[in-house]
């Protein structure tokens, strides 16, 4: 038989070269071709690689040793590229096993996958700091990674970063401070995103700033704020402004881990099991070093606050205390809810905070305090949620599938297949029997083939029945899908149309809640508004009533000194020449006395009423005012009756007159005071009563005249009073007319001018004609009141005689002025002459003076004397002329004339 077809081997493929394959068993010469073509594919693939790995040697020649190393290392892949060996080594030359190990525990621990940093991982890169005594490895490694592009690689590098800054060597500060503004920009940039991990970054790399600058500025504090108390009072260098700075900058440091505390709980869905998902772990992670830093800037806060208290005052300190209760309330808050995290309660114990915060004014309070304590088990790491195939698993995991399939293809084909390669030459000696045999072989495998291709086929054809099935049925859950989508879609879109009336109800309740809220807001101004009108009402009501109050009182004192006035002008008129010689009579003065009576009780009454009610005032003032007028023509009638009295009779009513004014007057100044005003009245009643009593005995005799017969004597007297001024006016009107006939000139207008005769001869004196002035002023004025008692009030006879009596008196006053200014001029021209006399003739003048000054003092007081008694003796002899002891009362003849005569 020659050689089966497809036997012959690929020239140039096969390890030994082209030759002809003897026949064999079947299954070898199928393999031999995969084997061929699998070599070729893979010598291709190994000469691309070393190409692309000499052109990046030659590339990485121009670098440092190091950095090339690093920039190998660093790749996205470093178990799978081909360079890692030799990086690795250039790494253990130039920095030591441990940079590559650090290297490589950076990539691993900082990466886009959303898992928390593995403990491992941030242990290797702190030994790493301690191996190197600083942080150039993290550093320049960190530097390659796009922090800004990635928000998860940037969170991942802040928590390494921390654990470093807490953990790794001192310089690790230091080598870090040149990258400060990088931070802050990074962290301005991040802070520009408000979703995700964007604003935790900020957070987070505000913090390491703040982190930073606090140990920058306190070097006696280590990363991990471990210190005790004596290295604590170290730190303030005893001095009390250095704590109270101390003790500011630990509040800004602590409030920087609350605001990441709190921003990231806030990220974080509550309502669901988030501590046990890998991206809640990987933004709880970073907590433990906040927990710890909090701990300690929290023991350290108090205990500075009570030793500042201790220096300084309490108000001082007040600032202080409101900005550690707040830091207490939160920090406690958030203690509180991490301790009921699944996450932290295997990896950490979480301290509690006492139930009030510490009192600083009480000294003995800090023996109270007690400084928490966080416990991490040492066994505790961050734990795999779930399995996370990192990159180099993935590469182990290859190699064990390229060892896998090798050892099976060494199992079929034999482990010396490229070393003992086949050689067919060797069956040429086999015999034909073996070769029928093999054949045969052959034939019942193939036989068995065909048989299992009939059973292939058979479950082929099943199986297409099967996959029918199956896509008949996938037909009708498809049909049966659309149908459910379409009634999804009708759910959805009922739903949308009623989540969009929800909407509006809901902005419309918005809307009326505003609006509520603005009439809220609009009643609460008005009902203000309504109480200050009300109280500027009231106050206004109260400040009228009190003027009102003030203007009665103003107007009764007022009225009150008018009519003390009235009275006392009254008085006062009592004794004036002009109503000293006028006439009255008792029963008109009796009527006055019963009119002020009546007043009296009248204003008891009006002051009663303004007591029970002090807005009506006006009648009081009315009875105020009548009381003063009626007071006072009861006075003036007083006067002129007591000139027709006799002079005992007179004299004791002129006294009661007086004694009335008083008590009017004493009357109306206690006006005002309440409980006063019968005690008052009283008095003024038994004046009244006293006057009533003087007035009824000076009533004339003979009242029961009958009013025929007074009316005739009243005619008889009017016309014997005109009769005798018509005969005394035609008298002087006959000596004038003689006087007119036979003088002329000055004399005439002397004659014509009775009242100057004797004065302008010079044998009358100034006296004299003062005198005669007077008694014509007091004349006329006796006729006025006559007339007014006798005639008609109403009469326009009265009314001419009142105008002639004021003409009179002027008249009379112009004379008096005349004579007195005249005797002024002449005792001018008396005055002696001093210039001519000697000291004794002075003095002899002197003594003369005072003998004559004696002299008239004594005449002086004997005329007033005899004044008296010729008044006394005129009242009696006017009296019996009169007819007073008939018991008539009668008028001068005169006054009645006159009175006739003008009618």
């Amino acid at each position: 038989m020659g050689p089966l077809p497809g036997a012959v081997c690929v020239a140039g493929q096969c390890p030994a070269g082209p030759q002809r394959l003897s026949p064999g068993p079947a299954s070898r010469s199928s393999k031999a071709p995969r084997f061929s073509i699998g070599c070729s594919l893979a010598e291709a693939t190994l000469k691309e690689q070393r190409k692309g790995l000499e052109k990046e040697k030659e590339a990485l020649g121009r670098m440092s040793p190091f950095l090339r190393c690093l920039l190998i290392i660093g790749s996205p892949e470093p178990a799978r590229d081909p360079r890692a060996s030799w990086a690795r080594k250039q790494c253990t030359m130039l920095g030591g096993d441990s940079a590559w190990s650090q290297t490589v525990s950076i990539n691993k621990a900082i990466n886009t996958q959303e898992v928390a940093v593995k403990e491992k991982h941030a242990r290797t890169c702190i030994l790493g700091t301690h191996h190197e005594k600083g942080a150039q490895t993290f550093w320049s490694v960190v530097n390659r990674l796009p922090l800004s592009s990635n928000a998860v690689l940037c969170w991942k590098f802040c928590h390494v970063f921390h654990k470093l800054l807490r953990d790794g060597h001192p310089n690790v500060l230091k080598d870090s401070l040149r990258y400060k503004n990088e931070l802050s920009d990074m962290s301005r940039m991040w802070g520009h995103l408000s979703e995700g991990y964007g604003r935790l970054c900020s957070t987070y790399l505000r913090l390491l700033r703040t982190k930073m600058e606090y140990h920058t500025k306190n070097p006696r504090f280590p990363g991990n704020l471990q210190m005790s108390d004596r290295q604590l009072d170290e730190a303030g260098e005893s001095d009390v402004n250095n704590f109270f700075q101390l003790t500011v900058e630990m509040f800004d440091y602590l409030e920087c881990e609350l605001n990441l505390f709190q921003t990231v709980f806030n990220s974080l869905d509550m309502s669901r099991s988030v501590s046990v998902t890998t991206a809640g772990q990987c933004r709880l992670a970073p907590l433990i070093q906040v927990i710890l830093d909090c701990s300690h800037l929290y023991d350290y806060t108090v205990k500075l606050l009570f030793k500042l208290h201790s220096c300084l005052p309490a108000d001082t300190l007040q600032g202080h205390r409101d900005r550690f209760m707040e830091q207490f309330s939160k920090l406690k808050d958030l203690f509180y809810r991490s301790s009921n995290l699944q996450y932290f309660k295997r990896l950490i114990q979480i301290p509690q905070l006492p139930e009030n915060p510490p009192n600083f004014l009480r000294a003995s309070a800090l023996s109270e305090h007690i400084s928490p304590v966080v416990v991490i088990p040492a066994e505790a790491s961050s734990p795999d949620s779930e399995p996370v195939l990192e990159k180099d698993d993935l590469v182990d995991m290859d190699a064990s599938q390229q060892n896998l399939f090798d050892n099976k293809f060494d199992d079929i084909f034999g482990s010396s297949f490229s070393s003992d390669p086949f050689n067919f030459n060797s069956q040429n000696g086999v015999n034909k029997e073996e070769k029928d045999h093999l054949i045969g072989q052959l034939y019942r495998d193939i036989s068995e083939l065909k048989a299992q291709l009939e059973n292939l086929k058979t479950e082929t054809q099943e199986q297409t029945e099967v996959l029918d099935n199956l896509k008949q049925e996938l037909a009708t859950s498809k049909q049966e899908l659309q149908i459910v989508q379409s009634s999804l879609e009708t759910s959805a879109q009922a739903e949308a149309k009623w989540a969009a009336q929800l909407e509006e109800l809901e902005k419309e309740r918005s809307g009326l809640v505003h609006a509520v809220a603005l009439r809220e807001e609009e009643l609460s101004a008005l009902q203000e508004q309504l109480e200050l009108a009300q109280r500027e009402l009231s106050s206004t009501q109260e400040s009228v009533c009190q003027l009102a109050k003030d203007q009665r009182k103003m107007l009764l004192v007022e009225t009150r000194k008018a009519a003390e006035w009235v009275i006392q002008e009254a008085l006062r008129q009592l004794e004036e020449p002009p109503l000293i010689s006028c006439a009255g009579s008792a029963d008109h003065l009796l009527s006055k006395v019963k009119s002020v009576s009546s007043c009296i009780e009248q204003l008891e009454k009006s002051w009663s009423q303004y007591l029970a009610c002090p807005e009506d005032i006006s009648e009081l003032l009315r009875s105020v005012t009548l009381l003063a007028h009626l007071t006072s023509d009861t006075m003036a009638n007083v006067s002129t009756t007591c000139l027709r009295a006799p002079p005992e009779p007179a004299d004791s009513l002129t006294e009661a007159c007086k004694q009335f004014g008083k008590e009017t007057l004493t009357y109306l100044a206690f006006l005002g005071e309440e409980g006063m005003l019968e005690n008052d009245s009283t008095a003024m009643k038994s004046c009244l009563s006293k006057i009533s009593a003087i007035g009824e005995e000076l009533l004339p005799r003979g009242l029961d005249i009958k009013q025929e017969e007074l009316g005739d004597l009243v005619d008889k007297e009017m016309a014997a009073t005109s009769a005798a001024i018509e005969t005394a006016t035609a008298r002087i009107e006959e000596m004038l007319s003689k006087s007119r006939a036979g003088d002329t000139g000055v004399k005439l207008e002397v004659n014509e001018r009775d009242a100057a005769d004797l004065v302008v001869q010079g044998r009358g004196k100034f006296e004299e004609l003062m005198v005669c002035s007077h008694e014509i002023a007091a004349s006329t004025a006796q006729l006025v009141a006559a007339s007014k008692v006798k005639a008609d009030k109403d009469s326009p006879n009265l009314a001419q005689l009142q105008q002639a009596s004021r003409g009179v008196n002027q008249a009379t006053a112009t004379v008096v002025a005349s004579t007195i200014s005249g005797k002024s001029q002449i005792e001018e021209t008396d005055n002696m002459d001093f210039s001519s006399m000697t000291l004794t003739q002075i003095k002899r003048q002197e003594m003369d003076s005072q003998v004559r000054v004696l002299e008239l003092e004594n005449e002086l007081q004997k005329e007033r004397q005899k004044l008296g008694e010729l008044r006394k003796k005129h009242y009696e002899l006017a009296g019996v002329a009169e007819g007073w002891e008939e018991g008539t009362e009668a008028s001068p003849p005169a006054l009645h004339e006159a009175v006739t005569g003008k009618e």
